[in-house]
């Protein structure tokens, strides 16, 4: 298996191919320096330097058992973290350089998606009560009491805050497949955004509040499989204008956390060769 990150320009449709190498490496978070990339790999987490790319392997202490669940708050200070300990995947924060995590999530299992603009709030999926159903929550980046968003309509996943904070965008089944959604913080105001057969996930929105990112995966997949025909789709905020921007061999570790480059001009992604 061979893992290619690259980086799409959405003005001028450019691709740039930042790293490939052997293995696996899922999941890049543009830094809001927009000097590199973060990414995780067998475990761990590393940086990818945008002007000379490699891996370079960030200190998470105890989190050796990361997953593609992770990012980096809105002022590059902090790195969120989803590590499995115990009861299934944990949510744990640590310095942006480096260092021990602290739990930010009491219970598991829990799985980080967005963090608000404000750098106040992060929002993520959990099961809770020994019931397999997925559902989106929120919490403050201390920890605290976290605030149930979705009631178990169906698998609802991938959730991203929008470019001001007051809507999370997210993908759901409840309708027969994932499709693209979109609530108020307080999880009112629950409306899909469009229809199609392709099964859609993890919506992104941009960071200049112009257009948003997902993954549409082939009809009739189940779940988020890896290592199948995936293509990226740019659409505006409401889910119009919608065009394939890129089709390759992906899915699972391809753009399950938000990769948007600081302004907005550029996401990053990872395509797979077998």
């Amino acid at each position: 298996m061979k893992s290619i990150i690259e980086t799409y320009e959405v003005a001028s449709g450019a691709v740039r191919e930042v790293l490939a190498i052997d293995g696996r490496i899922e999941a890049p978070n543009w830094d809001p320096s927009g000097e590199t990339l973060l990414v995780n790999g067998g475990g761990r987490l590393f940086r990818v330097p945008l002007a000379e790319p490699s891996l370079v392997r960030v200190d998470t202490g105890f989190a050796d058992r990361c997953n593609n669940d992770h990012g980096i708050s809105p002022d590059g200070t902090r790195i969120v973290l989803s590590h499995h300990r115990g009861q299934g995947s944990e949510i744990f924060m640590l310095p942006a350089t480096g260092g021990e995590p602290v739990a930010v999530t009491r219970h598991a299992p829990s799985w980080w998606h967005g963090w608000s603009p404000d750098g106040a709030r992060l929002a993520y999926v959990a099961a809770r009560g020994g019931s397999r159903v997925i559902d989106v929550y929120t919490i403050g980046v201390e920890g605290g009491e976290e605030q149930r968003l979705t009631q178990g309509e169906g698998h609802c996943d991938g959730p991203d805050y929008s470019a001001d904070g007051s809507r999370i965008y997210y993908n759901c089944d409840r309708g027969g497949h994932a499709q693209i959604w979109v609530m108020a913080v307080d999880g009112s105001g629950q409306r899909q955004l469009f229809e199609d057969d392709h099964v859609n996930w993890f919506p992104h929105p941009s960071p200049d509040g112009q257009r948003m990112v997902y993954l549409a995966y082939p009809p009739g997949t189940t779940g988020h499989p890896a290592d199948l025909p995936v293509a990226l789709v740019l659409c505006d905020p409401e889910g119009r204008d919608r065009r394939v921007v890129r089709e390759f061999t992906g899915g699972q570790g391809t753009i399950n956390v938000p990769s948007w480059a600081p302004d907005g001009h550029a996401f990053a992604y990872v395509r797979y060769k077998p």
